[in-house]
């Protein structure tokens, strides 16, 4: 069973190329992120003739999370227990939640597309905002795993954090100045191995990066960021049989400025018969 995360950045823009490579590569599941659509403008035909059904959390032209899976979906969930919401210049704690965060089970392995706020400058409201969105979602991860140890569970997608300083390629990234980097935004990153989460991909990638800013010739230089992960529980992290990052996708005509994160596991996954999508 080959499981992946991809921020696409607008779905409706590159729909063509994200089906080829799911064909291409053999794709089981795909977690997607930024997919910058509500579920009616998703290019829905395209994935179904393909044979993938799909599940869908779109608000707007901003954010947006999805699924595209030839197995069958199950336990589809829209945002995790506790998100937090936010509205730039208002207070309080019923804000709006946004469209980051979705949940499915697939072939029993339950797993998470996330689109971790950016936190677009320090001390910036946003920022406060993808601190708590992390503090919570971490809470609920260790809830989860108390109530079942045995899961088998990945979050997946765009965290907007860069853990280890091998993980900044990008001269505009500054200790002190930038997001991403920050002391607080990545012991909230580290809080999830605490809850009973593992990156999986690193031990079999160590190196690389998954984000290249299109502005200043970044990739062509491997100005990169290593920001998208998959974290799995021990149960997920013994079915991973093999991880990689696929470059290559940032090449071409019209990339998105991410790059699909692909983990192998050993989970027989056999074909069903595929009626509709689901979408939210």
């Amino acid at each position: 069973m080959r499981v992946a995360t991809w921020n696409v950045n607008s779905i409706r823009t590159r729909y063509g190329r994200v089906v080829d490579w799911l064909l291409r590569e053999d794709i089981d599941v795909l977690a997607m992120q930024e997919i910058k659509c509500k579920p009616e403008q998703f290019p829905r035909e395209a994935f179904e003739e393909a044979g993938y059904e799909l599940a869908i959390h779109g608000l707007n032209q901003w954010n947006g999370v999805a699924f595209a899976s030839r197995l069958p979906l199950e336990d589809v969930e829209v945002g995790f227990p506790s998100q937090p919401g936010f509205l730039k210049g208002a207070e309080g704690p019923d804000q709006p939640q946004e469209a980051r965060a979705l949940g499915v089970t697939a072939a029993g392995i339950r797993l998470w597309s996330l689109y971790v706020p950016n936190g677009r400058a320090l001390g910036d409201p946003h920022l406060a905002y993808k601190l708590d969105w992390l503090r919570v979602l971490a809470d609920d991860t260790r809830a989860w795993l108390a109530d079942d140890p045995t899961l088998p569970l990945a979050l997946m997608g765009d965290w907007n954090v860069a853990p280890l300083d091998s993980d900044v390629g990008d001269p505009s990234f500054v200790p002190g100045v930038s997001t991403h980097i920050s002391p607080e935004e990545r012991a909230a990153f580290a809080a999830f191995e605490t809850a009973g989460l593992a990156d999986v991909v690193r031990p079999r990638v160590p190196s690389g990066y998954t984000f290249w800013d299109y502005k200043q010739l970044r990739f062509p230089r491997n100005e990169g960021m290593r920001i998208d992960f998959i974290m799995g529980s021990s149960a997920f992290a013994e079915l991973v049989t093999d991880a990689a990052i696929h470059r290559d996708e940032r090449k071409g005509d019209a990339p998105s400025d991410h790059v699909p994160v692909v983990v192998e596991l050993s989970v027989d996954a056999e074909d069903e018969d595929y009626d509709r999508p689901m979408v939210f």
